[in-house]
């Protein structure tokens, strides 16, 4: 029979039972956790974001910057960290911030906000489904009222119709504040649901998620529809800087991403810029963001032009960024530590982080584009990205 991790019906959250696992695992895979065991913050702080507490993987963290911004709630010079164990990333993004730096920096807005539980109600046919469709309509106002009951901060903004055979699926479409708000979107539309359930005239199934709202996956819907904060961030790069700094025209680099536009049709990608996962992933580490929502939170849409005097525009849409300021992994020591070194962490901070974060993703699609097209691209990683 297998051994049980030790687990404390009591309190689980203890520097005590940490140990206790440590040792568990060393004495049962003959494994060394002295690096696992070394650790800052509060055993007792981690309760609602892990259970069978260990101790923690460390992930080393880099400094860029500063990225000058224009946006509507970040508004001068940033130092961004970002945690990665890829070589080259932070040099790159880095290299990106001083180019938009230099250039009179980044314009960045954020222009839609909406989180979603879709669930899925079925019928006996479809002009059932169609007829529950015109009595949600008609009882919005009322539906809206249940829903924000339950929460605080969350606003239901709308509620989506898809029909497909005798199924209706409900896409909720929520406002939750400075939270990411998966879990607050969750509970709102059970209840919502119960009281739909309990008063529609005839009686009703629902499954509360009928994979329309795509949590923790990308889709086609939320590039056009939203998930999270959209977030556009814009740029206009004098020629002469492009050439002196990253070594390539505004003419090639168009070029290039015209070339680049076709390859990403032809392999069905979801994203038509050259990496906006890798700052992401990285801020959302140091940040203590749910990194899953990377999955949404990656998709993006690249759109660049050259103006009549030979100036390089360059625009990136990112439709899905899953954020939070507040709440989740926020809070935790080193994560709280990195927001507030942006001026990012509580209450109403939220959208100053999604811009900051859309900001620092055009830094990293200018440096890498002009890398490939330069050709040291693989020349920085042999010297800077590989760990011997």
């Amino acid at each position: 029979m297998s051994a049980s991790i030790p687990r404390s019906k009591v309190n689980d959250h203890t520097p005590e039972m940490a140990q206790a696992r440590r040792q568990f695992v060393e004495q049962q895979t003959n494994t060394c956790l002295s690096h696992v065991g070394r650790y800052s913050l509060p055993a007792e702080e981690t309760m609602g974001n892990i259970e069978h507490f260990t101790g923690a993987a460390q992930v080393p963290l880099g400094l860029t910057g500063p990225i000058l911004i224009d946006g509507e709630h970040a508004k001068g010079e940033f130092y961004v960290p970002m945690a990665t164990t890829e070589g080259t990333l932070v040099a790159s993004y880095n290299r990106g911030m001083r180019l938009l730096r230099e250039s009179g920096g980044v314009k960045v807005s954020v222009v839609d906000d909406a989180m979603q539980r879709a669930p899925v109600f079925a019928f006996n046919d479809a002009r059932e489904a169609r007829e529950f469709g015109v009595w949600v309509q008609d009882n919005f106002s009322e539906i809206k009222k249940i829903a924000e009951g339950s929460t605080r901060s969350g606003k239901l903004r709308n509620i989506e119709q898809y029909a497909a055979a005798r199924m209706l699926y409900l896409r909720f479409n929520f406002t939750t504040g400075d939270a990411a708000g998966q879990n607050m979107v969750s509970k709102a539309t059970y209840i919502a649901c119960e009281w739909i359930k309990e008063n529609y005239p005839q009686a009703l199934k629902y499954t509360l998620s009928g994979a329309m709202d795509t949590d923790k996956k990308h889709s086609q819907l939320n590039t056009l529809h939203t998930r999270g904060k959209r977030v556009i961030a814009e740029a206009t790069i004098p020629g002469d800087l492009l050439k002196s700094l990253m070594g390539v025209s505004p003419d090639a680099l168009l070029k290039m991403r015209a070339i680049s536009q076709v390859g990403n049709f032809m392999a069905g990608s979801i994203n038509t810029g050259a990496h906006s996962a890798n700052g992401i992933t990285a801020i959302f580490i140091a940040t203590g963001q749910d990194v899953a929502n990377v999955a949404e939170s990656s998709a993006a849409v690249t759109y660049a032009d050259i103006d009549d005097h030979g100036n390089y525009y360059i625009a990136i849409t990112i439709p899905s960024l899953i954020v939070a300021s507040y709440g989740g992994g926020t809070a935790l020591a080193t994560q709280r530590e990195c927001l507030e070194m942006l001026g990012c962490y509580g209450k109403g901070k939220v959208y100053k982080l999604a811009e900051i974060i859309g900001a620092t993703v055009l830094a990293g699609e200018l440096s890498l584009s002009s890398a490939i097209l330069a050709g040291d691209w693989v020349d920085s990683h042999e010297k800077h990205g590989r760990n011997r």
